[in-house]
């Protein structure tokens, strides 16, 4: 490693056997001027993903760094990488999750978006794939899309991690970390964005940027994506919190009165799976808004924090 290697893609991974295609699309992104890193955190307790890593670090055109994270908690995984990085001295950090591939030039596209947009971060799209067996409404609707809302101007609203790129050197992320408090439960990244956005951070889209996930089995399911709206929910009301100090009663209200829309668009649609199970996602959303307004406790699918130590693999 020199301090000339001034780009890396992070991945956080807990016992995913899919990373090993992730890293291998990895491995075919064109490196820019100065090299790419690509860097591997694994959240589990044990170094379960280090020896997949060290093969493909045998074979990959980019250094890669193997990053002991082990906390089940994916905060602590994001910012090991980020750590990583800000150590290294790099500019642009570009994050993909361990279940997603990229095509040969979504590295270039997202570099080329931040860099020609003056933006301080790049957000680009997740297109799911479904089994041939995955309920027709799911399709029909693409309900596992990540597609990121946008205001007048065109620009993302919010921030994800499964699909960015990050300008360290931008005032906005100066120091900047993942909630380890949100890391258990999910919106570390929306947090994360939002309040670089507060400091002044400029999001750009980048539509030719897309990744893709295939929709495994145990998340084709309604109640999947039941708890997942819900869970977004409770991260959407703690942010409304903290963001304009609206009042626990108003949020309560507003959510209430939407989640009562939804349950009557609901049994309007009953016969029809599509209006029926997209009106209850919909739902679950401003559920889980409620939830955090009146007080009930969020879900937590992941263990304590612990500590992150990392060992460092040249590329070949």
């Amino acid at each position: 490693m020199t301090d000339e290697n001034r780009h890396a893609i992070g991945v956080c991974t807990f016992r995913r056997p899919g990373l090993a295609d992730t890293l291998a699309t990895l491995a075919k992104q064109s490196a820019p001027p100065g090299g790419l890193m690509i860097l591997v955190a694994d959240n589990d307790e044990d170094p379960t993903a280090q020896e997949l890593v060290a093969d493909f670090a045998q074979q990959s055109p980019h250094a890669v760094i193997y990053l002991h994270a082990p906390a089940r908690n994916i905060s602590v995984a994001r910012n090991a990488i980020l750590a990583a990085a800000r150590g290294r001295g790099l500019r642009f950090l570009a994050f993909i999750d361990d279940d997603e591939l990229a095509p040969p030039d979504w590295y270039h596209n997202l570099l080329r978006a931040v860099s020609e947009s003056r933006a301080d971060a790049a957000v680009g799209p997740v297109r799911a794939i479904y089994p041939p067996d995955s309920p027709g409404w799911m399709a029909r609707t693409q309900s596992h899309d990540t597609r990121p809302e946008t205001d007048r101007h065109g620009r993302p609203i919010a921030g994800h991690s499964c699909n960015v790129i990050i300008d360290l050197k931008a005032a906005a992320f100066d120091g900047l970390l993942f909630s380890p408090a949100r890391g258990r439960t999910g919106g570390e990244d929306t947090a994360f964005f939002r309040a670089a956005q507060q400091r002044g951070a400029v999001l750009a889209l980048v539509p030719d940027a897309e990744v893709t996930e295939t929709v495994l089995p145990d998340r084709a399911r309604l109640g999947w994506l039941l708890q997942r709206r819900y869970r977004m929910g409770q991260t959407h009301g703690s942010l409304l919190a903290a963001q304009d100090g609206q009042g626990r009663f108003r949020r309560a209200a507003v959510s209430a009165a939407k989640l009562t829309w939804c349950a009557g668009a609901a049994l309007l649609a009953l016969p029809v799976a599509t209006g029926r199970n997209t009106a209850l996602v919909r739902g679950a959303l401003h559920a889980g808004v409620l939830a955090d307004a009146i007080g009930l406790a969020r879900v937590e699918p992941y263990g304590a924090p612990t500590g992150a130590i990392e060992t460092e693999r040249g590329g070949s």
